[in-house]
């Protein structure tokens, strides 16, 4: 009987997403770290790694891996450096133009560990996994809003 009880995965990581975050010039703004960096201390995401990639204006790459100490520190930990792999740099990097940077992040989505884990037990297996980007989201609610006001006025 005790070979039939199923132990629930314990995973040491949810979901984790790559966000590559374009900025003008040389490197990230002091606002979107800081936000980053409230961010961590909520608990709601986990730093697993960051890198700062910037193109010269001729397409040369150079790639900073941040870390304690380094120039665009956080002062939050990065819990496993080295998680972004070269392939992934090099498939992202193609969309950084020219004479700006980017931040590789790679978050933790810690909201949904848990459900990963439940999902796992359940012997389910996520078949897809998307994202839609704020802006598209709220543009799209905005319009979705505006046609149902226009109904809602052309009714009275």
């Amino acid at each position: 009987m005790a070979d039939d009880i199923i132990t629930a995965p314990v995973f040491r990581y949810g979901p984790v997403e790559l966000f590559l975050v374009g900025y003008e010039g040389a490197g990230p703004d002091a606002a979107s770290f800081a936000e980053l960096a409230r961010l961590i201390e909520t608990g709601h995401v986990r730093l697993l790694d960051l890198i700062v990639i910037a193109k010269g204006d001729s397409g040369d790459i150079t790639i900073t891996e941040v870390s304690d100490g380094s120039e665009f520190d956080l002062g939050v930990e990065i819990l496993v450096s080295g998680l972004i792999g070269e392939e992934d740099i090099a498939e992202l990097a193609v969309l950084i133009p020219p004479g700006t940077s980017a931040t590789l992040a790679a978050l933790e989505l810690t909201l949904l560990r848990s459900l990963a884990e439940k999902i796992a037990v359940g012997g389910g297996v996520v078949l897809a996994d998307d994202r839609i980007p704020a802006a598209v989201v709220n543009a799209l609610a905005d319009a979705l809003d505006e046609a149902a006001a226009e109904i809602t006025n052309g009714e009275e």
